[in-house]
């Protein structure tokens, strides 16, 4: 359904690009390319992709770079390709704004389904906000508010800086209070991943979550709760 979406492919090295392009042509997407971070990021803003994939390690603007200039313009959708997969550049990524990251060496099939699920999110989101444009789009608990028709969370009255993705792993777990889901579930429904997918992503991303919520009130990061051996829960005390 998503045939005719224009996806942006940066990477240093022409082999990549050529396999990535290769790929994604086959889904009949439309594939531009950048072979460094300044002609990416000219690209990007200059024109609407549906997807960027952003390789970390570049001449000129690295992805990281690129990525934290193309976020005070847009939120078009980054993938990160990076060869290094500590949780250091991980979490730099996220920090960036980045939606998702693939460790090279990857297969060509696994950038074709992290980019299907990619584009599925960001239709059924897009869809979601359409259909609650005129609803009551608030979520309002002890603690914690979020106002899904400003894209704005505050906690004890200060607001929340979060990426779009730690937005959307709050949001997921709020609107389901004290159930508790597994990582492969949350990788499942918030990044809509079902055969690929490092479940450490999704530590890192409460771990940033927790950290940020933190900084403004105590007790609401409290409310993002650890059930050991099983997942993760957003937990309301009536109290």
């Amino acid at each position: 359904m998503n045939s005719d979406a224009k996806i942006l492919v940066v990477d240093d090295e022409e082999r990549i690009r050529r396999l990535i392009r290769m790929y994604l042509e086959r889904e009949e997407y439309i594939i531009e390319e950048a072979e460094n971070g300044t002609d990416a990021l000219e690209l990007a803003l200059n024109n609407n992709y549906d997807v960027i994939l952003l390789d970390i390690m570049m001449p000129e603007m690295d992805g990281i770079e690129v990525c934290q200039e193309l976020r005070k313009e847009k939120d078009t959708p980054v993938i990160m390709l990076t060869a290094k997969g500590e949780e250091a550049n991980r979490v730099q990524g996220f920090e960036t704004g980045a939606d998702d990251y693939i460790v090279k060496p990857f297969s060509p099939r696994e950038v074709v389904l992290r980019v299907k699920a990619l584009l599925r999110r960001v239709s059924a989101s897009a869809a979601f906000n359409e259909a609650n444009a005129t609803a009551k789009n608030l979520l309002v608990f002890p603690h914690i508010t979020i106002d899904h028709d400003a894209h704005r969370v505050t906690a004890d009255g200060g607001e929340v800086n979060l990426t779009p993705k730690e937005y959307e792993l709050l949001c997921f777990l709020a609107e389901s209070p004290d159930k508790v889901f597994n990582r492969e579930q949350l990788l499942k429904e918030v990044w809509q991943y079902e055969f690929f997918g490092d479940l450490r992503t999704v530590d890192t991303h409460v771990k940033r979550l927790r950290e940020k919520l933190n900084n403004v009130s105590k007790q609401a990061a409290k409310m993002i709760v650890t059930v050991w051996g099983v997942g993760y829960k957003f937990e309301v005390d009536d109290a």
